[in-house]
């Protein structure tokens, strides 16, 4: 009866084992899939702007806000 559970747990072990040597490969070839994709076909990025702040309003929306924000209390 214990070399049956033994038996049944190495079984069990191999095989849970075996699943993440594989998966472990399979993941490993995507990476490599997708890097040598991106080389190929390379996303295009998107020039952002500088925004100006203007302090004038800016100052005018602080005063406003915090004026609304004491009127609520």
């Amino acid at each position: 009866m214990l070399t049956e559970g033994l038996t049944l747990m190495g079984t069990g072990m191999g095989t849970v084992f075996s699943f993440l040597v594989i998966l472990w490969l399979a993941v490993s070839v995507m990476g490599n899939v997708i890097a040598y994709l991106n080389k190929i076909f390379p996303e295009k990025v998107q020039q952002t702007t500088a925004v100006t702040a203007k302090t004038a309003n800016s100052d005018v929306e602080l005063a406003i806000a915090i004026a609304a924000a004491k009127y609520r209390k």
